[in-house]
């Protein structure tokens, strides 16, 4: 009798075995072949034989493609920070704002499976003819250097309104006279340096920030060395250098205010390039639009962080 149990019970497991060891799924990570056969494709707008360089809108069409590519990214412009954004389709239109016929050298990016990724550059050749006003070129830069500071004496250097047309205004919160002393003085203490470049007329922006930087956190903002997570505060930030723009403003806001509540638009905004640099509060997006503007007061609209928010700035000349 023990025999026999010590039999069918050794047969029990070896049968156990068996059917674990053919139930046992294989895996495999696939083909990780690198995306290829990419090209970028361009279509300046306007470019005809009379018009080699376009019909100076300054505007690219760009179609990405490659062979087992999942996504793509792009750099509109090598000689800047490396500012590679993310193109779901592989299609997208840029518009160069830099004044007259320029080349630029255009980097793609696609990634394939398992993380692997090829890498095409591409020069375009493209003419903008927006000029921005003298007298706005020279209100913010004093045709040299001049800096700005968020004027903290004065109701509404900070709000938040609806991202739209018809309200360009504070409509959901105005900041009171130093309302942030106590809880971020980093907002007050930052110094933002326009420069209009003697030897080539480019423009750039210097940010100074002795306190740190007024911005969120994660995906909130594009800052480098901002924590993943936590509340809206000062956060610590080296500072930093970017070329920038004016463009035409991209928000529709009319020149002439709408309403007796809302505010004009110059309809001309300063575009800074790459992701480290920002004007007063640290956003995601970097077209600041020039609400108003002299030699003593400059009035600026971003749209915010959250969809659908747009921020409003008040700043005034360093002391």
């Amino acid at each position: 009798m023990k025999t026999n149990i010590k039999y069918i019970l050794g047969l029990f497991i070896a049968m156990t075995l068996t059917l674990v060891s053919c139930s046992e799924q294989e895996y495999s990570l696939g083909d990780l072949t690198a995306p290829s056969n990419i090209v970028i494709n361009t279509e300046v707008v306007g470019q005809d034989a009379a018009h080699p360089d376009g019909d100076g809108s300054g505007e690219v069409k760009f179609t990405i493609t490659a062979d087992k590519a999942l996504s793509y990214k792009i750099d509109y412009d090598a000689n800047t920070d490396v500012d590679l954004v993310l193109l779901p389709n592989g299609k997208t239109t840029k518009k160069y704002t830099n004044e007259g016929v320029h080349t630029y050298t255009v980097t793609a990016v696609v990634y394939g499976a398992g993380g692997t990724s090829s890498v095409i550059t591409k020069d375009v050749t493209v003419r903008s003819d927006f000029n921005a006003p003298a007298e706005i070129v020279t209100a913010l830069t004093n045709d040299g250097t001049k800096t700005w500071v968020v004027d903290k004496s004065v109701p509404g250097h900070l709000g938040v309104g609806p991202w739209n047309v018809g309200s360009i205004r504070p409509e959901w919160w105005s900041a009171g006279v130093n309302e942030k002393v106590a809880s971020a003085n980093c907002f007050y203490t930052a110094t933002f340096t326009f420069a209009k470049v003697a030897a080539t007329g480019n423009y750039e922006l210097k940010v100074t920030t002795p306190d740190g930087a007024f911005t969120k956190t994660g995906s909130l903002t594009t800052l480098p060395g901002i924590p993943s997570s936590g509340a809206e505060g000062c956060y610590n930030y080296p500072g930093g250098t970017s070329a920038f723009s004016f463009v035409p403003a991209s928000s529709g806001a009319p020149a002439e205010a709408s309403s007796g509540d809302n505010s004009p638009s110059t309809q001309v905004s300063i575009l800074l390039s790459g992701v480290d640099t920002f004007i007063g509060y640290g956003a995601v997006l970097k077209e600041y639009e020039i609400l108003v503007i002299n030699s003593d007061y400059l009035y600026l609209r971003v749209q915010g962080t959250e969809t659908g928010n747009a921020w409003y700035l008040k700043l005034k000349p360093a002391p």
